[in-house]
């Protein structure tokens, strides 16, 4: 397929599309495929073909990073509503590894399970895309696929950054530094464009120094800031696009005698178990985790079965930013603080 692609110089994913009779195709490009495969002698796998009838009732639940609180909140809802249809799920921890989902995929090539359920994917939706046209099945968490077969669960990361910094704003805010998580996360992506887009509302210049990557962990969130410190440039607010990078934000503040909230705000995303616990309570933004997980594998087991399906295929969830102690305090323009 790939041979048939580069000769008809289209991609993959077209020559899919056209070997499943897509209508997503021109009919000037699906004849170009169609000469290409001719001429090529190409046949697709019967036998392949054949081997999708079986049925495991297994879905297989892709996650980046088990160990973090967002995903385990995901998978719960996965795992209670699929057992529910009698249904169970295997849960694939890539480690935020693109090569890893991509191998992932073969627990479906290879029959071992019915269904991939992809919780924040670093792939494309391109890949995810000619992988459905093939005549598997899966379903999306954490990004929207403009494809109809694709059930998708997200939440509008561009708004959820906008309401942050619009609060951050109302206490005085202008020195507002971000931390980013994975380089290839959509949702790393769509938050720092959130971000950006408020800062131009707010007539506020765009600044890169403000900017760091955190990698979505604890970790990582301790460095960034650590990097950020260093460059005295006048930081009031950290905005962290999850809270594991917020946690990590807290431990470097306390090396480095900084006292949150009087002398930095903190924000971040997720509302993880903890956010409620640390001293002081961390302002957050709640995201309906379990609601994602068990709305979507509901639909992809619908799909799978031919039930009610076509009635709805995405689902755009609802945040809501919850204000606690870390971003209690206002500031005026001297530098001044009031609660």
């Amino acid at each position: 397929m790939v041979d048939v692609a580069q000769r008809a110089n289209v991609s993959t994913a077209t020559v899919s599309r056209v070997l499943n009779d897509s209508s997503r195709v021109s009919a000037k490009t699906k004849q170009k495929v169609l000469k290409a495969i001719e001429e090529m002698n190409y046949i697709p796998n019967a036998s392949a073909k054949s081997l999708r009838s079986q049925k495991t009732r297994t879905i297989a639940v892709v996650v980046s990073d088990i160990h973090s609180s967002y995903f385990a909140e995901i998978v719960k809802g996965i795992e209670n509503m699929a057992n529910s249809r009698k249904y169970r799920i295997v849960i694939c921890d890539t480690q935020n590894e693109r090569e890893k989902e991509v191998e992932m995929m073969s627990l479906a090539l290879d029959r071992t399970v019915d269904a991939m359920v992809f919780v924040a994917p670093i792939i494309s939706n391109e890949e995810i895309e000619a992988f459905v046209d093939r005549g598997y099945t899966v379903g999306v968490i954490g990004r929207h696929i403009d494809h109809p077969n694709v059930p998708c669960a997200y939440t509008d990361n561009v708004k959820i950054s906008q309401e942050v910094i619009a609060h951050l704003l109302e206490k005085g805010h202008s020195r507002i530094a971000f931390l980013s998580g994975y380089a290839d996360s959509t949702d790393s992506h769509e938050r720092l464009e959130g971000y950006m887009k408020a800062l131009t509302t707010a007539q506020l210049t765009y600044d890169p120094a403000l900017i760091e990557n955190g990698q979505f962990n604890e970790n990582g969130g301790y460095d960034a800031f650590h990097r950020l410190w260093a460059k005295s440039i006048g930081i009031t607010a950290i905005f962290a696009a999850n809270d594991e990078m917020a946690l990590g934000v807290y431990r470097a503040c306390r090396e480095l005698g900084i006292m949150i909230p009087e002398q930095l705000t903190v924000i971040g995303v997720d509302n993880n178990r903890v956010a409620k616990y640390i001293t002081p309570k961390l302002s957050t933004v709640e995201q309906p985790k379990y609601a994602m997980g068990a709305l979507l594998v509901e639909k992809l087991i619908d799909q799978m079965n031919d039930n009610d399906y076509i009635d709805q295929r995405v689902f755009k969830v609802d945040s809501k930013l919850i204000l606690r102690e870390s971003s209690s305090i206002s500031i005026d323009r001297t530098g001044s603080v009031s609660t």
